[in-house]
């Protein structure tokens, strides 16, 4: 039909206006939802609040990262696989980290320790990256109880 036609071109007859009707549909499993403050589909039991879609469309896009490359990444430049996979907090804590150890490397200590960032650093990129990709939900912290 055109838009603003006031009757049908195949039947003639008069067209009904419009009505808005706010008819909401499962975005899992395409069922319309009875009422549209329901929390869960009754015929998936998925839900269907935007809040949860909004972290499960997070997870979906940090799921895709690729544990190697992140673990690559690290290997180069310590901190840039956390920023890679979206933990960019933990990549930037490891990065300062980097530097101050290299600053330390003036004793004999600061090497030592720079080596200790660096492998943690290329250990926990491939690491969170694949735990991601599992689903598995990744503080943006270092956390020295996943070791």
């Amino acid at each position: 039909m055109e838009e603003g036609a006031k009757f049908c071109r195949n039947c003639g007859s008069e067209i009904a206006a419009e009505t808005e009707t706010n008819v909401k549909y499962c975005r899992k499993c395409g069922f319309e939802l009875p009422d549209e403050n329901i929390k869960f589909c009754p015929s998936c039991g998925a839900s269907t609040s935007s809040e949860l879609q909004e972290i499960a469309a997070d997870l979906v896009l940090n799921a895709h990262k690729n544990p190697i490359l992140a673990a690559i990444l690290s290997f180069f430049i310590i901190g840039l696989g956390q920023i890679y996979i979206g933990l960019t907090k933990k990549g930037i804590i490891l990065f300062v980290s980097a530097i101050v150890c290299g600053i330390l490397g003036l004793i004999i200590i600061g090497w030592i320790l720079w080596i200790i960032v660096w492998i943690y650093g290329i250990y926990d990129a491939y690491n969170s990256a694949n735990k991601m990709s599992m689903g598995i939900g990744v503080k943006d912290t270092i956390d020295f109880n996943d070791l």
